[in-house]
């Protein structure tokens, strides 16, 4: 058995729109540029797929909906592509197609052994986690969302994994339970949020409060996604909290200030069955395509990172060789902000990552 793993990580991957029309036109390797070999040198991969893939279905119009991104059946070729092992489908956009598109994409990521957690034909099926084995360690992933409360999956009806955070209930308290059950059948456990609402690099109190309850409940890695920016690294009682990983791949409009095409790879790195430290690598998106940030902007976007991380009790160190940023896990003294202490940053730099 392998007693050193490495977990990949990255945020929103939206394969529709004009994405959708490059990889018509390019290989299925196209989205990930010269990211590529990060994912190929890691031991499990996920994101969260932030768009319908399926040739089928109409456009939700039951709700209010501004947008509805699908991509092509055959561009499921751009996860397997970057070897995704597991990709969150709790989140706003996997029904945009409606129910009959998200069938067909659960069915397309069966087939092509991709697992997913988030969404399901009734409640108890969108609540399941999946499990991977690799390398003999056994890796859960369990993925709730507080958008789209329409789209919720119930007893008999097909949905997504809704869960409140703003207003916790009893939704909430069963997610934690949940956390608490699959703990007892992994050896880690990652829990995919994707939660709030869009913009600001700094998680709000219900975010942090929450983040910390599930790390109690058994959570070793809190993978948050959902605002379009990043925000910092927490590291708390032993668990990672990354609050929100960006936008990984798309075709979006860029805020000037916010920065959303800029994101990292967040490389999760676990020794004899714990995290022991993480590498951060600076991305940015670039015609529809992501790709490592070259040595200028890659500065600034880490000493954004370390300040954003510093706010919330984290020592980062930059590594020598490729840009990027390194987080102990296991050395940090547990410097721990309370939720009423955390002071919010307004300086736009702060937001530049």
């Amino acid at each position: 058995m392998k007693h050193h793993l490495k977990l990949l990580l990255v945020g929103d991957v939206m394969l529709g729109r004009l994405v959708n029309e490059r990889l018509r036109n390019n290989p299925p390797e196209h989205p990930w540029g010269d990211t590529l070999p990060l994912f190929h040198g890691a031991d499990w991969r996920a994101c969260n797929l932030e768009c319908v893939i399926s040739d089928h279905g109409m456009p939700w119009a039951r709700s209010p909906k501004a947008f509805h991104f699908q991509s092509d059946a055959r561009h499921l070729g751009a996860l397997t592509a970057a070897q995704m092992d597991v990709v969150s489908l709790a989140n706003n956009h996997s029904l945009d197609f409606n129910h009959r598109g998200m069938v067909e994409m659960v069915k397309l990521l069966d087939a092509a052994g991709i697992q997913h957690s988030g969404v399901g034909l009734n409640r108890a099926e969108a609540s399941r986690p999946a499990i991977s084995v690799v390398q003999g360690v056994r890796v859960g992933f369990l993925a709730f969302t507080d958008n789209e409360p329409a789209w919720e999956a119930d007893r008999d009806h097909p949905g997504i994994f809704f869960v409140p955070v703003e207003t916790p209930d009893e939704r909430t308290a069963w997610l934690l339970d949940l956390v608490r059950l699959a703990r007892a059948e992994v050896d880690l456990l990652v829990v995919s949020a994707h939660w709030g609402g869009n913009w600001d690099c700094h998680p709000p109190p219900s975010h942090i409060r929450l983040a910390h309850e599930l790390i109690r409940a058994g959570a070793d890695v809190i993978f948050g996604h959902s605002p379009h920016v990043c925000r910092g690294v927490e590291v708390f009682e032993g668990g990672v909290i990354l609050y929100s990983t960006g936008d990984f791949v798309d075709d979006y409009a860029v805020d000037p200030l916010e920065r959303n095409d800029r994101s990292w790879v967040f490389e999760v790195h676990v020794h004899n069955w714990q995290v022991s430290h993480l590498h951060l690598y600076p991305t940015v998106i670039h015609d529809c395509q992501a790709r490592l940030a070259g040595p200028d902007v890659a500065t600034g976007m880490i000493d954004a990172m370390q300040e954003l991380c510093a706010q919330l009790g984290t020592i980062t160190s930059e590594c020598l060789g490729p840009h990027r940023l390194a987080v102990e896990v296991r050395e940090q003294p547990g410097l721990h902000l309370n939720v009423q202490e955390i002071v919010k940053w307004t300086e736009p730099s702060a937001c530049l990552l």
